[in-house]
């Protein structure tokens, strides 16, 4: 008997997941996780660009060339200047 009733449970709440609700409530929390991955994803980015303008506006202050901090390990000034161009 209670084989039965977890059976008739487990189908009743597979068929509440295909119905327009259910569908409705699956993609709305696939919604809310992405929403919650871009948001940390651009916090990411956030803290990274502020570290990165930091040490700019710091290598400006001292007098430095900031032209090496402009410049990133798999980018060379000639594929950069290419794409600025198009």
């Amino acid at each position: 008997m209670v084989v039965g009733v977890v059976v008739v449970r487990k189908l009743t709440k597979a068929a509440e997941s295909v119905t327009p609700g259910g569908v409705a409530e699956r993609v709305g929390d696939a919604g809310a996780e992405m929403r919650a991955s871009f948001k940390s994803f651009w916090a990411d980015v956030s803290e990274a660009k502020q570290a990165k303008e930091s040490e700019l506006f710091e290598a400006i202050e001292r007098g430095e060339d900031v032209t090496p901090l402009l410049e990133t390990e798999d980018d060379d000034t000639e594929a950069r200047q290419g794409r600025w161009q198009h």
